[in-house]
């Protein structure tokens, strides 16, 4: 096994930035988002705390790419920023999530709870649940697993046509296994960038 440590210098690297823009927002955090950030920079916090690799099938082994800080993520032409008009983060349930329905409502609200904080500043908004039948999307039975699989290309488009005005994201959640084209095993989730839509599995 391999282990992915970084240091402190790394990550002051990585997350603080020059650019004025940005320095502007690090003088408007308070006491306690100081703090919190400043406690990123330890190398043994959990917030960026070490990468265990167990095996060469490990996604950073077996698929190399270059870094990127926060400045470069910052500056990414094509990076999506909310906008007085679109503010709103919608989810959409496909399928049950859980054996009974108490199980999926409070999985539900447990999801959206984490959303907001993650994405503090941002309401996130629950759209009514949908059958999988609803997205009249392609569906196959893995011959690996035996599992049922719903198509995850499809599942945008549908996701495409949900999306509300205000939105400035759309998220479909299920727990049925995806699958991008016929030639892969499955997909844990698929996105588009410029339609601000994706979904995700369990």
């Amino acid at each position: 096994m391999e282990t992915v440590r970084h240091s402190e210098h790394t990550l002051k690297t990585a997350l603080i930035s020059e650019n004025p823009r940005l320095v502007s927002q690090y003088e408007k955090l308070d006491a306690g988002e100081r703090r919190l950030l400043n406690e990123a920079f330890k190398p043994d916090h959990d917030l960026f705390g070490p990468i265990t690799l167990h095996s060469q099938s490990d996604w950073i082994i077996s698929h190399p790419e270059a870094p990127q800080d926060f400045e470069q993520f910052f500056s990414d032409p094509y990076r999506k920023a909310p906008s007085p008009d679109k503010r709103s983060i919608y989810i959409q349930c496909i399928g049950s999530l859980g054996n009974t329905r108490i199980i999926s409502e409070e999985y539900i609200k447990w999801l959206k709870g984490y959303c907001e904080a993650f994405f503090y500043g941002l309401t996130v908004k629950l759209l009514e649940p949908v059958p999988v039948s609803a997205t009249r999307c392609s569906f196959r039975v893995n011959d690996n697993t035996q599992n049922l699989q719903i198509h995850a290309g499809h599942i945008l488009k549908f996701l495409k046509k949900k999306k509300p005005e205000d939105a400035f994201c759309i998220v479909g959640i299920t727990m049925i296994d995806l699958y991008p084209r016929d030639s892969w095993n499955f997909v844990f989730g698929q996105a588009s960038l410029t339609d601000g839509a994706g979904e995700v599995d369990r």
